[in-house]
Formats: structure tokens, sequence, C-alpha cells
């Protein structure tokens, strides 16, 4: 990620501490900051503000952090992490399958929402340049994804996924067959490794499944090593399934 680039942070939360404290380190991490008391002025803010990444609470007043990210995924991709008190795995997963990048739960760690921003944006805009060594089309099977405009493709038709789940797709897709834990594809899409990310990447590669396979519960594509993690269908699954 080029340093030299400030990246603005869109903050949505109604404690006006936990903004204070954010602002403070984001800062500090030479990010710039917005904030909004809730969904609605987020959404005010987007409008007139170019935003890099989001950090959204949940709880909030007027518009909460589910229907926030539902109304930002309407209009971009940029990345979201979700910053909240709610931690049910139910409300984990409902956050991620809306288009959600990440989930911190409070209390938390200002240090470790700097370093979540960091690995975000890191993935985010790897994704969209033009990295050395790598072509902006790749394609396996009936599947093509075109880094420049950031677009998976089946069979010609788009389909509609968020950052992360197109970076998971782009990882696999361009190792057919080559199995990788759920640790390894959280740290080769994000650069960054940390705990208990494994039921984050088990709900990406799930709604990947429901979006990519004719039936998610036989997947053909996304295939689950048990005891291992995932790989993409190797070259032989490939042909005998077009």
């Amino acid at each position: 990620m080029d340093m030299q680039k400030s990246y603005t942070v869109l903050i949505a939360e109604d404690d006006p501490d936990i903004i204070a404290v954010l602002k403070l380190y984001l800062e500090n991490g030479g990010y710039k900051v917005e904030s909004a008391s809730d969904g609605r002025e987020a959404l005010q803010v987007l409008d007139v503000k170019h935003i890099d990444i989001g950090i959204f609470d949940i709880m909030m007043p007027h518009m909460n952090g589910y229907e926030l990210i539902r109304r930002v995924r309407e209009m971009s991709n940029m990345p979201i992490i979700v910053l909240s008190a709610k931690q049910e795995d139910s409300d984990k997963i409902l956050g991620l399958d809306l288009g959600a990048d990440d989930y911190l739960t409070k209390p938390f760690n200002p240090l470790e929402v700097v370093a979540r921003v960091r690995a975000s944006l890191r993935r985010f805009y790897k994704l969209c340049g033009s990295d050395a060594g790598q072509e902006d089309v790749a394609e396996a099977g009936p599947f093509r994804i075109d880094r420049r405009t950031m677009q998976l493709f089946k069979d010609g038709q788009e389909i509609s996924v968020t950052p992360m789940e197109l970076k998971i797709m782009l990882l696999l897709m361009r190792h057919p067959g080559r199995v990788y834990t759920k640790l390894q594809i959280y740290e080769a899409v994000s650069g960054d490794c940390f705990a208990a990310e494994e039921n984050t990447i088990m709900v990406h590669i799930s709604n990947l499944r429901d979006k990519i396979e004719e039936d998610s519960k036989k997947p053909k594509y996304l295939i689950t090593v048990r005891g291992l993690g995932y790989r993409f269908a190797n070259q032989n699954e490939l042909r005998k399934g077009s």
C-alpha cells in the first residue's frame, strides 16, 4: 500500500469517547478521519466526501449499522469494519452477510483497530492495483475475475461479491487444487494474521458458495478438505463440470 497517500476513515459510532480514541490513534497512524453519530449522518458524509474505509458500530440511533452496511453496499465496495458490542456469532455472521469485511467486538484494542484498517486497505488497494507479475484477468473453469474493475463473472454473468470474497476467490482460482487452511487464506488476502479469524473465513466461503455454486450444500468449485481447509476445484474436476 502506498503510504504516501492519506486514506480517509469514516467512523459511524454514537459514543463520542470511542470516536475520540479511534480518531487519536488513526490520525497518529497517518489517516484522515471523518465521524458520524448514526447511520443517517454517515450516509450524508458519504454523499459529500470521499471515504476509503468505514468503521461502523451496530447499535446506533435513527439507522443501525446493519442498515448502514446494506445502504453503503448499494453504492460502494469500499472496505467496512464492524466494531460492535454485539458478540454473538449470529450478529457477526449477519454483519458479514450484509457485506462487512471484518468484525471486531468491544472492548477493543485501538492498536488492533488501526492494524485491521491498514490490512483492509492493503487488501483492497492491492487487489485494485496492477501488481507486478499478476495479470489483470484471472480465469478458471466458468469463472473470470477482472482485477481492474473488481468484478467476478460466471459464464459471462456478473456475480456481486464483496472485496474480501473477491480476494479469496482470486487466491483459490490462481491455484486450483491447492489446499489452504482458513488462517492461511486470511493471512494471504489481508497481509496480517489475527487470532480467531477462522470463523470469518468460514462465513466468507459460505457466502461465496451461495453466490457461485448451483447447490451450496454440494459445492463443485469451493471444496472443503476436512480437517485442513479449502481448495478450488482442480483442472480435471473443472473439465468434468463443464
